[in-house]
């Protein structure tokens, strides 16, 4: 469900990552609503490891704004350690404002 509650938040931008992921302590404070997804998606560390904060089984969807730029994502909602948000993308897509 829309709410169009507008948040801030500070983002490390990861050319590299391969997926965007929002910190389940942020969502969870914000109480920015959440989807469960059908089937979990497993996450690996880059020694293909599994990682210590488990499987992903919940997604958020978010409108960024950034200047004059917008773009709707789904984000994967882990437990992040030290970012709220990882996102996947380049400095020209770098968000600066949130509204779910």
């Amino acid at each position: 469900m829309d709410t169009s509650e507008l948040h801030s938040i500070k983002a490390l931008l990861d050319s590299r990552a391969t997926r965007s992921l929002i910190n389940w302590d942020f969502v969870h404070l914000k109480g920015i609503n959440t989807q469960t997804l059908s089937h979990n998606i497993p996450v690996f560390n880059v020694n293909s490891s599994p990682n210590e904060a488990g499987q992903i089984s919940k997604v958020v969807d978010i409108l960024f704004h950034y200047k004059t730029h917008s773009k709707r994502m789904l984000l994967a909602v882990s437990r992040l350690r030290k970012q709220s948000l990882i996102v996947r993308g380049t400095l020209g897509e770098a968000p600066s404002h949130t509204t779910v």
